[in-house]
């Protein structure tokens, strides 16, 4: 299906990943299935951050586990950017700054098969 770029489509996949966020924080899904759910739409780099951010809660489970500090805070920051996207509002720059400096291309898989996860592999390992 082509990727729908208008504004409600953004607004709505907004809202969407707000949702998700709240329900990780709230420990109703776990964060690989919110981010199983995670809208395709890779043109919005709101989106791409707020992918980012759930993915590095995912990977701090040891940290967060170990400092209590450092949990309040990501979560305190998750749940700002849930905030944000809970009006369909795009993110400060700033965020998607930090992430996007990191990231040159949006983590999130449009569709996930065999072509496209062997394609994401050999650009990470320079095949």
């Amino acid at each position: 299906m082509p990727e729908n770029n208008s504004v409600a489509s953004y607004i709505a996949d907004r809202k969407k990943v707000s949702s998700l966020i709240f329900d990780v924080l709230t420990h109703k899904i776990c964060v690989l299935d919110a981010l199983r759910e995670f809208p395709k739409n890779l043109a919005d780099p709101t989106l791409n951050a707020a992918f980012h951010a759930l993915v590095h809660l995912e990977a701090d489970e040891d940290l967060r586990n170990n400092d209590a500090n450092y949990k309040d805070e990501q979560d305190m920051y998750l749940e700002d950017i849930a905030n944000i996207l809970s009006q369909g509002n795009a993110l400060p720059l700033n965020i998607i700054d930090e992430y996007s400096k990191y990231y040159k291309e949006s983590l999130i898989y449009p569709n996930i098969d065999k072509k496209s996860v062997f394609v994401r592999l050999k650009k990470m390992i320079n095949l």
